[in-house]
């Protein structure tokens, strides 16, 4: 029977040693290589005392912003749920009622809006496409749990506390020129 490639090897059957066939000289070169990483510094660390840095661009739980006045930055535009690759937010939009205007900023306003953190990727997609800053993503981590329903964080979870003391900063996430553009009064964006 002819080859198909002219690629073939020839295999040698050489008998082994008495040493090699007792297998030490791979014992010994196992044994050098485990004391060599005994001796060197751990890469893992105690995690509840210990905490690493974070990266500036790392991604977390998302936050539903508010304005200076406490009022929720989302306009139920839909643009996020848009962007989402993961198809993870969903939202239901209202319109405000005579008397709601210290809470909502626009006319109309997410009634609902939940995100599914078991599809997130954390992309960043949707604070990107949000016109009015309502989403961001922070530094915080999102918590382990065993079931699933409480993975799907909804308004109660995402939008952050009207006390200005206790709101996320999140002037990290964004860059120089967009901070220099937001102290520029004049445009409507930035009321």
């Amino acid at each position: 029977m002819q080859t198909l490639t002219n690629r073939s090897k020839v295999v040698s059957n050489k008998k082994m040693t008495f040493g090699e066939w007792i297998y030490l000289p791979a014992i010994f070169k196992g044994m050098s290589i485990t004391l060599k990483h005994f001796f060197k510094k751990k890469a893992t660390i105690n995690y509840p005392e210990e905490q690493r840095e974070f990266s500036p661009v790392y991604r977390g739980q998302h936050v539903l912003k508010r304005d200076e006045q406490g009022r929720e930055r989302c306009t139920a535009c839909g643009l996020c749920a848009v962007a989402c690759p993961a198809e993870a937010i969903t939202m239901l939009a209202a319109e405000r009622k005579p008397g709601e205007e210290h809470l909502y900023r626009e006319e109309k306003y997410a009634a609902k809006y939940e995100i599914n953190m078991l599809r997130c990727i954390f992309c960043g997609d949707c604070e990107e496409a949000c016109p009015k800053e309502a989403i961001f993503l922070t530094d915080r981590i999102v918590e382990a749990k065993y079931q699933r329903k409480p993975f799907v964080y909804g308004k109660d979870i995402l939008v952050e506390p009207v006390d200005a003391d206790k709101r996320i900063d999140v002037t990290k996430r964004q860059t120089q020129n967009v901070l220099k553009f937001k102290q520029n009064k004049r445009f409507a964006h930035n009321r």
